[in-house]
């Protein structure tokens, strides 16, 4: 399938038939018959439907018909983008963030790029520590911020900050500022596996077991199922810090054991000395110590808690992850 053959096939539905498809693009009627023809052998499926005033849609050609559309206007987007003259003046920064962290940290971290770096532009991707490091090494973003990366890639990190995990439970399950360890299996969780990853390893030298009634990786819906009130989750503190939550939930401390994670910068270090990269690395760790000033990154409203600091007096140390 191929952005020529998609446009036939829409020029066709949009004309009727074959011979005013046919009229219309300026093409042999032959031509654009056979490579309809060849469309729906490599799709197998029939798309067109033929009858004596022209041709109908069916089912199959309804649904393509409208991702046609879609991919033919975003290749013609493309087409104009590349065709514009590229500004060598600014330098883009494509930086990867989880869903944990987006939230909190982009919107000022964005205002604050725009208004101090001339001539530097910052865009944003959004996926899980496994993806950004992906991404990270083919090269489609520049920095990424994970989660307790592990040995085994050729890359730069800058160690940022260690958060607490908490147990997030609605208000109406009554659950109380710390739990054990043994209460945990107890309590009906929704995690996301990166999390469930982390927070296993972390149990397992004290034979902790988790009560995980569904895996969704998507924080956003896990936060709305457990503000409703049936369910409770793991998470790191900073992802239920937000006044609405705060009225509606309950983050208890998990007792016995230091549920944490650590927050890296990750970069290819090929590219360390990259002035662009390492200017909005200072607005970074700017951004994340003016959060954790505002007690986003702890249990309390203000402190910075013993793991916290922790991971903050390893900032500016870099580890080089061996290939």
């Amino acid at each position: 399938m191929n952005l020529r053959a998609l446009r036939y096939f829409v020029a066709i539905a949009d004309a009727g038939s074959l011979t005013a498809a046919a009229t219309a693009i300026s093409i042999a009627q032959p031509a654009l018959t056979r490579q309809l023809r060849e469309l729906e052998v490599d799709l197998g499926v029939q798309l067109l439907q033929r009858t004596p005033r022209g041709v109908l849609l069916t089912p199959a050609g309804v649904t393509l018909y409208e991702s046609a559309q879609r991919m033919l206007a975003e290749a013609t987007r493309v087409r104009q983008q590349l065709a514009r003259p590229q500004d060598t003046s600014v330098t883009t920064v494509v930086l990867g963030a989880s869903p944990t962290l987006a939230r909190v940290l982009l919107p000022n971290l964005f205002e604050s790029c725009h208004r101090s770096l001339a001539g530097v532009q910052v865009r944003a991707r959004e996926a899980f520590t496994p993806a950004l490091l992906d991404w990270l090494e083919r090269g489609m973003v520049d920095m990424a911020i994970v989660t307790n990366p592990e040995a085994g890639r050729r890359l730069t990190l800058h160690p940022l900050l260690g958060e607490p995990f908490a147990l997030v439970s609605h208000k109406s399950l009554h659950v109380g500022p710390a739990v054990s360890v043994s209460q945990l299996a107890r309590i009906p969780l929704l995690m996301t596996s990166l999390h469930r990853s982390i927070v296993e390893k972390q149990l397992l030298p004290l034979g902790g077991q988790l009560n995980i009634q569904g895996e969704i990786d998507s924080v956003d819906s896990i936060r709305e199922l457990v503000m409703q009130g049936h369910w409770a989750t793991i998470m790191p503190v900073s992802v239920f810090k937000e006044p609405r939550a705060a009225e509606t939930v309950v983050m208890s401390e998990v007792s016995g054991v230091q549920l944490n994670r650590l927050l890296v910068l990750a970069t290819r270090t090929e590219r360390q000395d990259n002035n662009a990269l390492h200017v909005v690395r200072e607005m970074i760790e700017s951004e994340f110590a003016r959060l954790a000033r505002r007690g986003v990154f702890s249990f309390g409203s203000g402190t910075v808690p013993g793991d916290i600091r922790a991971g903050q007096e390893l900032r500016g140390r870099e580890a080089v992850m061996p290939g």
